[in-house]
């Protein structure tokens, strides 16, 4: 059984998705529909922005959304077909579009309204998150207890890689009591905000609104960030991903789900290997692939 995986902020680049668009009819036709959804050349966004455009949480997000559900649309023209789905963070969105619980058209401007509510919520209350080598997520769960403000666990990627959120001052307090609790490292992350954080308790709310106008289809399961398991019921994905913005991404949870549930290979859609490498570490008995470009789609093939 495949799984089709879909990669979060920070796996943007300059030039991401433009081999699969000019190697790819499918691909190019995902571009251009976001693009006339939102008003706005996608293609320039994602194929000219300089790094630091494309860090921006707001610019991020629908490139990343678009490279993935392009990339997705390329592997369906060889044949692919995935029987589930799941995303890290932003990537949850493209999983549903890809399997068919929501349009193209509905998903974009709701990746647009995520992108601008997060990043104005790093304006409004500043924050800050940090990765967190060497130490598994209960570990570090009991260690935050003794910090003084809001800190939490924001992702947890695969055993010994987890990232942190909070308020500056408490991400900070933090670094020397994990690295007392054992930690290899803690790593300050550049983001403009404490996302999965309950620093976005406001910018969930403004989600919630836009979310409520959506009615999800009963598509093919997609492994929720929240609970990590596939949701049975459509009507939940509302509260669902309103939740994702301010609760933790529960990754490794989801993969290895996944896995119990029968799945045998992975593929990861979008922009680089960042996902495949942490199954490796999740279960490096499990295959994953990466489709980013036409020699990498020509490879799935």
């Amino acid at each position: 059984m495949i799984a089709a995986i879909f990669p979060g902020q920070g796996s943007q680049k300059p030039g991401m998705g433009q081999s699969l668009y000019e190697g790819s009819e499918a691909a190019r036709h995902v571009f251009e529909h976001v693009s006339d959804c939102l008003h706005t050349d996608v293609a320039k966004l994602c194929f000219e922005s300089d790094e630091e455009t494309l860090r921006a949480t707001q610019n991020a997000q629908i490139a990343l959304f678009t490279c993935g559900v392009a990339a997705y649309r390329a592997l369906e023209t060889e044949g692919y077909r995935a029987e589930v789905f799941a995303g890290h963070s932003i990537g949850e969105y493209a999983a549903h579009v890809c399997a068919g619980n929501i349009p193209l058209e509905v998903g974009a401007p709701l990746v647009r309204k995520r992108g601008n509510v997060m990043a104005e919520a790093g304006k409004t209350r500043p924050g800050t998150m940090a990765a967190v080598l060497g130490l598994d997520a209960d570990v570090i769960q009991e260690a935050l207890k003794q910090v003084s403000g809001v800190v939490v666990i924001a992702n947890d990627n695969c055993p010994g890689q987890v990232v942190i959120s909070g308020e500056v001052e408490a991400v900070a307090a933090a670094g020397p009591v994990l690295t007392e609790a054992g930690a290899k490292r803690v790593l300050p992350l550049n983001v403009s905000g404490a996302f999965h954080s309950p620093l976005m308790n406001m910018p969930s709310k403004e989600m919630a609104r836009s979310l409520a106008t959506v009615d999800f289809a009963f598509g093919k399961p997609v492994y929720s960030n929240v609970t990590a398991e596939p949701v049975e019921n459509p009507c939940t994905w509302n509260d669902l991903l309103e939740q994702q913005l301010r609760d933790s991404v529960r990754w490794t949870a989801s993969v290895r789900n996944m896995i119990n549930d029968g799945v045998t290979q992975f593929i990861e859609c979008g922009v680089g290997e960042v996902l495949c490498g942490l199954i490796k570490r999740i279960d490096k008995e499990v295959p994953s692939r990466a489709v980013y470009d036409m020699e990498t789609l020509r490879a799935a093939n």
